[in-house]
């Protein structure tokens, strides 16, 4: 079999929401306002990215604390080095992940990344997790003058890992993967193990994957 799967990262791959809540945590703290975010309600909002978090943030301050109007553009490179020193406290890679990994390699399909984490935070995290060297290829949101869901990032991940956009599909978690898919004209299957559970059906994906042993399954039958 040939062709190319390629992963989303946060909230697909693995489930970095604890550690992305506590990097914007942080930044909440430093400037007094406490932890606004909680890593388990607010696990959805993590795999929007650091700005959706530094947003949904603000959002609860009380009325008579003040921000600075530059708040957001301070805060999120702030975010980011807070991430960066503690990026795999509490992250793990989804149930049954790396197994599925060794199935999709053996049956022959190459595997890539394409996430709009900035890339060298997503090579430190891929390396943490001891999953670096299943990929082939890793675009991070920085990797190119465009980001998801622009289709050029996609493209560039199944062509760097030696593969062909025609035989290739997107393993995704959030409406910016089902966009990006269609922008590429490729199907898109969505994880349903994530916050919203079967609730992503709502995003229309061309599968809904219950867990990671049913993936190389869905390859075999999108990819034969």
């Amino acid at each position: 079999m040939t062709g190319t799967v390629v992963f989303d990262l946060d909230g697909t791959l693995a489930d970095t929401a604890a550690d992305l809540i506590a990097a914007a945590n942080a930044c909440f703290e430093t400037r007094g306002l406490g932890s606004l975010l909680d890593p388990a309600a607010d696990a959805g909002i993590a795999f929007h990215g650091g700005r959706a978090m530094l947003r949904a943030g603000y959002g609860r301050i009380p009325p008579d604390a003040l921000l600075p109007p530059d708040a957001e553009d301070v805060d999120f490179p702030r975010l980011l080095s807070f991430y960066d020193d503690a990026i795999a406290t509490h992250t793990r890679l989804y149930d049954d992940a790396e197994p599925a990994l060794d199935a999709l390699a053996a049956a022959g399909l190459r595997l890539a990344i394409c996430t709009n984490k900035p890339a060298a935070l997503a090579e430190k995290l891929l390396a943490a997790l001891g999953v670096r060297d299943r990929f082939a290829a890793m675009i991070g949101a920085d990797s190119l003058p465009q980001r998801k869901p622009d289709p050029a990032p996609y493209r560039a991940a199944v062509e760097r890992a030696g593969g062909s956009v025609a035989r290739s599909f997107l393993l995704g978690d959030t409406d910016t993967d089902v966009r990006t898919a269609r922008a590429a004209g490729v199907r898109v299957a969505l994880v349903g193990f994530g916050p919203e559970g079967g609730g992503i059906a709502r995003l229309n994906p061309d599968a809904i994957l219950d867990g990671f042993a049913a993936l190389p399954g869905l390859a075999r039958d999108w990819l034969a």
